[in-house]
C-alpha cells in the first residue's frame, strides 16, 4: 500500500497543470489579448496571478490576465474617474463576444466564464484585469475601497512565491496547491485564496522537513491560529489581502482550520498504529477526491 508521504507526492502532481490545460490557456487568453487589441489601445498584456506563479489548483478557473491600457487611455477612464467606468467598457466588450451570461463583475475585474462540465482539462473562466501602469507598478480598478483603484504589483508576488519555493526545497508551491484543494474541497473558509499564498510565505518556514503530513498539521494549526490577523500585500501596495474576510467569516476560518489541524493529528495517529488505509481516507476526507488511495 502506497505510504502517506508518498500518496502526498502523488496528490501534488495531481494538482500540477497539464499540457492540455496550459495549451487550453494560452489559446484562451491569446482570443482574449486580441478582442482587446481590437477595442482599446493596450501596452502590454501577461498572465499572472496563482497560473503565473505555479500555485493554481484545479479545476483551472479564474486565471488571471493583466490588460495594461496605455496613457493615451488614461484621460478617459483613470484621471479622477472611479472603478466603474473602465469595468463597464470592458464588460461591454467581452459581452458582445463572449455573452452576458457569461461575463461576470469582480471588485477588480471581469470574470469569463468556458464551462466545460466533462472535460476538466480545459480551462473553466479567465478574470480580465485592466490595469495602467504606474511607476515601477501598477493600478488597478478596485470597486471594494473609498479611493476606487489599487495598487499592485504581480511580478513582486511571482518573485516572492519563487523565492519561498526555494528555500522551501522545491516544497512551497506543492504545499500552497495542497492547501488550497482543502479550501476548495471545504467551501472555501479562507477567502481569496490568495490569502492561502500570502500566510504561506510567513507561516511556511525552511526548511521542508519532509515529511507532509507533519508539515501540514503544524501548517493547519499555525494558519487557524493567525487566520485572525491582517495580512498585507505582499508586494506592499494594497490594500491587505484578508480585507475581504470579516470577524464572522474569520472566525469560521478558524474552525474549519482547526478541524483540519485535529484531522491530520487523527489521520498521523491511524498511521503509526498501522492502520495506513484509514489514514489515506481521512486524508481524502480533508483534501478532496484528487488525493489518491493508492
Amino acid at each position: 500500500m502506497i505510504t502517506p508521504n508518498d500518496a502526498f507526492r502523488k496528490f501534488r502532481s495531481n494538482l500540477e497543470l497539464t499540457q492540455k490545460e496550459q495549451d487550453d490557456a494560452s489559446r484562451r487568453q491569446k482570443d482574449i489579448r486580441s478582442l482587446m487589441n481590437e477595442s482599446f489601445t493596450i501596452s502590454d498584456h501577461f498572465l499572472t496571478g496563482s497560473y503565473r506563479r505555479w500555485t493554481k489548483t484545479k479545476p483551472l478557473k479564474d486565471v488571471d490576465i493583466f490588460c495594461v491600457f496605455h496613457d493615451c487611455e488614461r484621460p478617459k477612464y483613470r484621471t479622477d474617474k472611479g472603478p466603474t467606468i473602465i469595468l463597464a467598457d470592458v464588460a461591454k466588450v467581452l459581452v458582445k463576444k463572449y455573452g452576458q451570461d457569461r461575463v461576470h463583475k469582480q471588485r477588480r475585474s471581469l470574470t469569463v466564464d468556458f464551462p466545460h462540465p466533462v472535460d476538466e482539462g480545459l480551462v473553466m473562466s479567465f478574470d480580465v484585469v485592466p490595469a495602467f501602469a504606474k511607476s515601477s507598478h501598477y493600478e488597478i480598478p478596485d470597486t471594494g475601497t473609498t479611493i476606487g483603484w489599487t495598487e499592485t504589483n504581480p511580478k513582486i508576488h511571482a518573485e516572492r512565491a519563487t523565492a519561498a519555493n526555494d528555500a522551501f526545497g522545491g516544497e512551497w508551491k506543492g504545499m500552497v496547491r495542497m492547501a488550497k484543494s482543502w479550501n476548495q474541497a471545504n467551501d472555501k473558509p479562507i477567502r481569496p485564496s490568495f490569502l492561502i499564498e500570502v500566510m504561506a510565505l510567513e507561516v511556511l518556514r525552511p526548511p521542508f522537513g519532509g515529511d507532509f503530513p507533519y508539515e501540514f498539521m503544524s501548517f493547519f494549526a499555525t494558519l487557524a491560529e493567525r487566520i485572525v490577523e491582517d495580512w498585507a500585500d505582499p508586494a506592499g501596495l494594497g490594500p491587505p489581502v484578508s480585507d475581504t474576510m470579516n470577524v464572522v467569516e474569520r472566525a469560521k476560518a478558524k474552525q474549519a482550520l482547526t478541524a483540519a489541524h485535529h484531522m491530520m493529528r487523527e489521520a498521523i495517529q491511524l498511521s503509526r498504529g498501522g492502520s495506513n488505509g484509514d489514514a489515506l481516507r481521512k486524508y481524502r476526507d480533508l483534501f478532496g477526491d484528487r488525493f489518491p488511495l493508492s
